[in-house]
């Protein structure tokens, strides 16, 4: 008599985070996406993720309601437009990590104001690079337990 082994080959989830979003995680189609700039309904797809409204989506990316107004009639976002899309794209996947999945308290946290942000919320510190990676830094220290 012999044993069947049965081997665990997980299946690629067609609704990934990224996925979702139209955009690749990783890798040189990543960089092409970024260098041509995101296509329009990257940004309708983040603000429906995220549950932010559209227009305060895109006040904490420094993004302007002319700029986005002249962004949907050409469907196309700059290149340094999609890298702060992408970034806060980064934020609220990692957000989503510390929370264990649960989007809805990845979206709350979000919006609250926090003591290791400086009292800012972390969606108030998307504008820059250097704010970004203050929030990434603080869900780093919350992961290994920090209390801030």
């Amino acid at each position: 008599m012999t044993a069947t082994v049965r081997v665990f080959r997980p299946v690629k989830s067609r609704t990934g985070y990224w996925e979702r979003l139209g955009l690749p995680g990783r890798g040189p189609r990543l960089f092409v996406a970024l260098e041509q700039g995101f296509v329009y309904k990257v940004y309708d797809a983040l603000a429906k993720q995220t549950g932010i409204e559209k227009q305060l989506l895109a006040e904490s990316l420094s993004i302007s309601p002319a700029t986005l107004a002249r962004r949907a009639k050409t469907g196309h976002f700059t290149s340094a437009e999609s890298d702060r899309l992408y970034r806060f794209a980064e934020i609220f996947k990692a957000a989503i990590d510390l929370f264990e999945g649960d989007e809805g308290s990845a979206k709350a946290w979000l919006v609250k104001p926090s003591k290791g942000l400086g009292d800012k919320s972390p969606l108030q510190m998307m504008r820059t690079a250097t704010e970004a990676e203050a929030v990434d830094e603080l869900i780093g220290r919350l992961e290994h337990g920090a209390i801030v």
